[in-house]
């Protein structure tokens, strides 16, 4: 059974790194229809939205592409800036996606923006007292302590996944519905925009079954 958890928590976010690695690379190199660039995809959907506040700007890094709602721009990895294929094309649109749900104020959005500074403290701070609790069994209040501290941390994982969801069902929609793409190319960008989501899925399952690992330690030493 330890050896089934084991190969689950190490294999499955390994497979879905390369799930959306080898996806991105085979899709970053089909050249989309439109020859619109990430950056003039991400900008004609804002504008077409009424989001002509939000940026569009160059971030350095690997699929580094991301929304900040705080400064209202929209960042993408220099390659689906400039370029204009299938994949930056979806990857572009996921991140508007995520701008149109701040502008609506997406609800699942709101609450994991308010939760993260929180889960971004506690999930840290968890694995001090979740150390001392299973080296020292008789501080299993520690371990507690540390089990509800993560299981905040968790809560926003599981919170992520609707708000990617949403931007993903977000994006295929604009980019259909604007004629960015065409019919051959929809199975192209969503295969792009799942294995994206695959990463997070994979990280959240992690995360659950190692707490629920914890909470089954927890209980047994009571």
């Amino acid at each position: 059974m330890f050896l089934i958890y084991l190969g689950i928590i190490i294999l499955l976010p390994l497979y879905a790194q390369f799930k959306v690695k080898s996806t991105y690379k085979k899709y970053a190199t089909v050249r989309s229809t439109s020859g619109m660039t990430g950056a003039q995809v991400a900008r004609l959907i804002l504008d077409r939205n009424g989001l002509q506040d939000v940026k569009v700007v160059e971030s350095q890094g690997f699929l580094s592409d991301h929304y900040n709602p705080m400064t209202k721009i929209v960042a993408l990895s220099s390659q689906n800036y400039h370029e204009a294929s299938v994949a930056g094309t979806a990857i572009a649109a996921h991140e508007v996606g995520h701008a149109i749900q701040d502008a609506e104020a997406y609800s699942f959005l709101r609450f994991r923006h308010r939760l993260a500074p929180v889960a971004n403290i506690t999930s840290n701070a968890s694995w001090i007292f979740i150390m001392i609790g299973l080296i020292f069994s008789s501080m299993n209040s520690l371990l507690g302590i540390g089990i509800v501290l993560m299981a905040v941390g968790v809560l926003f994982q599981i919170v992520t996944l609707p708000v990617e969801f949403n931007a993903s069902s977000r994006a295929m929609n604009q980019i259909v519905e604007l004629g960015i793409i065409r019919n051959e190319e929809e199975p192209h960008a969503k295969k792009v925009l799942s294995a994206a989501a695959m990463t997070y899925v994979a990280a959240t399952a992690v995360a659950v079954l190692e707490l629920l690992r914890l909470i089954l330690i927890f209980t047994n030493r009571d």
